[in-house]
């Protein structure tokens, strides 16, 4: 069916994850909600691609990872470029691990199995928010975690 309409893409995200089956996934929900999805498989890969020019708004950055984890590579991301907004990605609900993503720049955690909806609202909020508005705190009241639904 064509359209006449111009639907442009909302914004560039850098999915860093090792899981074949995740990539595929989450470049899907992404593309349907017309963002321009770039894939990494790793944190070493992720740095690299930042190094060599690509420019995500935001990054979904899986916590495990094999070689360098989520956390030394958010580190090494913020030491790329300190304004980058990183939603973590994690198959566990660690307060610790959360504290430490928060404590290092995230600004979100998404619990897997990631939903449509929950993927979606935290994107929405991460691009909307201004530097202004993230306090200096290590501990940032308004960092969102979205919980998996309950497997049963």
């Amino acid at each position: 069916m064509p359209t006449n309409g111009y639907s442009p893409t909302k914004a560039s995200v850098l999915v860093v994850e090792d899981s074949p089956e995740l990539q595929t996934y989450l470049r899907l929900l992404l593309e349907l909600d017309r963002y321009q999805v770039e894939i990494a498989g790793n944190g070493e890969e992720a740095l690299q691609r930042m190094s060599n020019g690509c420019d995500p708004r935001v990054v979904l950055l899986d916590m495990q990872m094999p070689g360098m984890d989520g956390l030394e590579t958010l580190r090494r991301l913020k030491e790329l470029s300190s304004s980058l907004k990183v939603i973590m990605c994690s198959g566990v609900d660690d307060p610790d691990k959360i504290r430490e993503a928060v404590g290092l720049g995230a600004h979100g955690y998404l619990v897997k199995p990631i939903r449509h909806l929950y993927l979606s609202a935290a994107l929405e909020r991460c691009l909307n928010e201004s530097p202004a508005e993230r306090p200096t705190e290590p501990m940032r009241s308004h960092l969102f975690v979205l919980p998996s639904p309950s497997l049963q």
